[in-house]
């Protein structure tokens, strides 16, 4: 049994991940292009990589890395008691999944192509082309290191979990989509998106004018997340939620307001404008919202903007409940959700978007508003 020695307040994964020897980038909110990261020789994955800490991440027990897949090579074969989606940033090739003496199967991805592996698969990445292939990774692996502590059974148990997966059509996209809710939110039931660059999204405008959105779900519990694209010149309304969200910028250019629900509604009226905190955010860009702090996306480009989201697992995004019917960070404020509607938002907001959308030669297109307080 591998186990580690504690000391102090750190944690056994905080252990595990000085332990791998490759860098490790801690930030509050986000990084603005994580490919720009350093990454270190990994041995235990034949690749290279860095982890990343967020504060929401911490709080939820959310792994991050970003992996590096040598041109014309391949990752170590690997299996894991935690859960696993991984975000293909840069590059192509195919990934092999098989279960002990069981037969292979594998799949082709590219840029843009998003899948999620479960729990204890063996797996491995081979990178076809010549340049390296990069990608993101969001884990449970926190919170299996945590609990266990024993790197022994974490990487090496015999444990099968049949029920997770089963069929040689578990990595093939499925058109198998839901409509869900008071706002009618479209989720798509699928183990691989081809491209989350150019899916295709819904309409759903509850959280910005003129915007789509199309949720997913992976496996059994994690990961669930969404895709979002909205107009360039326009922001999403503020909401708040538990910890747990990673969002990852695929196109479009802008920046991310976050600031603590204690503040209330008008931040900088109320005369805490200096605790606003903004992250700058592109493609390539992540970020992630700490427990219960206001957040909204701002796209001060003329393209569209669109991120991919994820989420789920034991903690759903919870400092309050998910809502009878349907996430309660689309209901406003004033009717027992989360969200702050445009005509109730600090009037600074918008101001300082269309000063910063003005300076980016774009002209800002939100719908007129009339302020309520």
């Amino acid at each position: 049994m591998t186990t580690y020695t504690r000391y102090g307040n750190d944690f056994p994964y905080d252990y595990y991940m000085r332990g791998e020897g490759i860098p490790i980038y801690s930030a509050m909110g986000g990084v603005d292009d994580i490919t720009h990261l350093p990454r270190g020789d990994w041995a235990r994955t034949g690749g290279k990589g860095t982890f990343i800490q967020l504060d929401g991440t911490f709080q939820s027990q959310r792994g991050l890395y970003v992996g590096e897949i040598p041109g014309g090579g391949a990752m170590n074969p690997e299996k894991h008691l935690y859960e696993e989606e991984i975000f293909i940033l840069e590059g192509r090739g195919l990934t092999e999944v098989w279960q002990d003496e069981g037969k292979k199967i594998s799949f082709e991805w590219g840029e843009g192509s998003v899948f999620a592996i479960p729990r204890n698969i063996s797996h491995r990445l081979i990178n076809g082309s010549r340049e390296p292939a990069i990608f993101l990774a969001v884990t449970t692996a926190p919170e299996v290191h945590n609990v266990f502590n024993d790197l022994e059974f974490i990487y090496n148990s015999s444990q099968k979990f049949i029920n997770l997966y089963g069929n040689e059509e578990y990595f093939v996209a499925s058109d198998i989509k839901t409509i869900e809710g008071r706002f009618n939110e479209v989720q798509w039931h699928t183990n691989f998106i081809p491209s989350a660059l150019n899916a295709f999204v819904d309409n759903l405008e509850q959280k910005v004018a003129g915007g789509q959105l199309t949720g997913y779900r992976m496996g059994e519990r994690f990961p669930h997340g969404h895709i979002s694209e909205w107009p360039g010149g326009r922001y999403h309304k503020a909401h708040y939620h538990g910890p747990g969200a990673v969002l990852l910028g695929l196109s479009g250019k802008g920046y991310v307001n976050l600031w603590p629900r204690e503040l209330g509604t008008h931040p900088y009226k109320d005369g805490h404008g200096d605790q606003v905190i903004t992250v700058e955010w592109g493609p390539k860009s992540i970020y992630s919202p700490p427990d219960g702090y206001f957040h909204q996306h701002l796209n001060t480009s003329n393209e569209p903007a669109r991120h991919i989201a994820v989420y789920g697992g034991q903690i759903p995004l919870g400092v309050h409940r998910m809502g009878d019917e349907e996430f309660i960070g689309y209901i406003p404020l004033s009717e027992g959700g989360t969200l702050i509607p445009y005509e109730d938002e600090d009037p600074e907001i918008r101001r300082l978007f269309e000063e910063r959308c003005r300076k980016n030669g774009v002209e800002p297109k939100m719908p007129p508003v009339t302020y309520r307080n």
